[in-house]
């Protein structure tokens, strides 16, 4: 009779943590590997599902999601954000740096969509640490057309975002792919380029841009160096392309995520956010540009 009990209670036991789990998505979580600028590895999680309601976010004002978009004949995971009240938004892409889709990251895209944003942050790196820019760039132009199809985002008011290499990113396709009006590039890199995979130098497509641009840097950023910041807005200038530049003092590389990944409260962290904010604002929502 007490092996009938214990027997009894096991089944009920597997039961409730199966009933558990599957309210995960219903199938496993795979892990993907990026590579921080300094070699050294981060991890982020990816989806396989076409659509996963995000269980880390408890905010009742913003619905979150991992959507699969569809890029040269391959699936890529990507994370997406939106207010929860019914409207017309505008939407930003964003582009995590080489360490992969930490969890600060997260945390930013859904205190972007508090903010009245649709965001969308596609895992570029899920088939390569360092895939090409066609690639990359493919991608990017697939998030757009996902984000054209929704119901609250307003096509006509589209924005692009990026850190370290998504900084790059920014400089790189905001001059290229129209559909964006406005961007923001961290601590990027202006004069990176000239190989295989990576042909197009930033700072040689200058000429294109028409789109406004915000540059945020710091000064002791160890990986772009300032001083390439400072020529790169000089060129800028020159061509008569509007840019606004906003520089912190002793910051250094990857200053708006912990050493854990995890998003930093710190003074500057908190002044750079709104600073973007506050750009997009201007740009996207009411925009007088």
């Amino acid at each position: 009779m007490n092996k009938l009990v214990l027997l009894l209670l096991v089944v009920s036991l597997l039961g409730a943590l199966g009933s558990t789990a599957s309210s995960y998505c219903d199938s496993e979580v795979p892990e993907a590997a990026g590579t921080v600028c300094n070699g050294t590895e981060s991890k982020y999680l990816a989806s396989s599902q076409d659509s996963c309601t995000d269980t880390a976010n408890n905010s009742t004002l913003v619905e979150a999601e991992t959507v699969n978009i569809t890029s040269n004949s391959r699936i890529y995971p990507a994370y997406t954000a939106a207010p929860a009240e019914e409207g017309n938004y505008p939407a930003i892409v964003l582009i995590h740096s080489f360490r992969g889709f930490e969890p600060g990251y997260q945390t930013m895209v859904n205190r972007m969509a508090e903010e009245g944003y649709v965001v969308i942050a596609p895992f570029w790196q899920a088939y390569s640490d360092s895939p090409s820019d066609t690639e990359v760039e493919a991608l990017i132009r697939n998030s757009t057309a996902y984000l054209e199809t929704r119901d609250d985002v307003n096509s006509e008011r589209l924005g692009l975002t990026g850190f370290c290499a998504g900084g790059r990113y920014t400089m790189l396709f905001l001059p290229q792919i129209e559909e964006f009006e406005s961007g923001v590039a961290w601590y990027g890199f202006p004069y990176m380029g000239g190989s295989e995979i990576q042909p197009d130098i930033p700072a040689s497509l200058i000429d294109q841009l028409d789109a406004p641009m915000l540059i945020i840097h710091g000064t002791r950023d160890q990986y772009s160096n300032i001083t390439d910041i400072y020529r790169y807005a000089g060129e800028l200038d020159a061509a008569d392309r509007y840019f606004e530049l906003k520089v912190y003092q002793g910051e250094p590389h990857g200053f708006m995520l912990t050493e854990e990944g995890e998003l930093s409260e710190s003074f500057v962290a908190q002044d750079a956010y709104g600073e973007m904010i506050t750009f997009f604002d201007r740009t996207l929502n009411n925009s007088t540009m």
